[in-house]
């Protein structure tokens, strides 16, 4: 998708869902998401994965790339706002849901504050996070390891084989 903004901030967003919603299937969701948030610069494919937790239905996963110049707090937000428009209802954790907004990693590095943490803190060893974003941003470095998320990737794939 081409560059809908000038902001010049960078975040990274890591999107998910495994269950119908208003928009439909969960790949339609996340395409509906992706047109709520805007300012997209790139998207990668979208990747179907096995849940972690209770869910018993597969996730369509994707990460996006997107310009906007909010601060964290500010876009994660917006974030649960959208979810919440979508029919995200707060409940069992790693349940079934129609859409999961996350904040990944922001061009300003890192941040900390009460209920948000970027880089996320569990994303170096999420499958489902690091492939989608390798598509996208290969060589985005972790702020708090330094290593490319192509690294992190690889990283990921080697603890997972053993």
């Amino acid at each position: 998708m081409p560059l809908t903004s000038h902001a010049s901030g960078r975040y990274a967003i890591a999107l998910g869902a495994n269950r119908r919603g208003r928009h439909g299937r969960p790949a339609a969701t996340l395409a509906a998401a992706l047109a709520a948030i805007g300012g997209v610069i790139a998207v990668s494919p979208v990747i179907s994965t096995p849940p972690i937790g209770p869910s018993t239905r597969c996730f369509a996963n994707q990460a996006a790339l997107i310009a906007s110049d909010e601060p964290p707090p500010v876009l994660l937000d917006r974030l649960k706002a959208i979810e919440a428009a979508f029919g995200r209802r707060r409940g069992q954790r790693w349940g079934a849901r129609v859409i999961d907004l996350d904040i990944i990693l922001w061009s300003g590095g890192a941040w900390a504050s009460p209920g948000l943490t970027v880089p996320h803190p569990a994303f170096r060893t999420r499958a489902f996070v690091l492939a989608p974003l390798a598509a996208i941003a290969p060589g985005w470095r972790d702020p708090l390891t330094g290593r490319t998320i192509r690294h992190l990737c690889a990283i990921d794939r080697k603890r997972r084989a053993a």
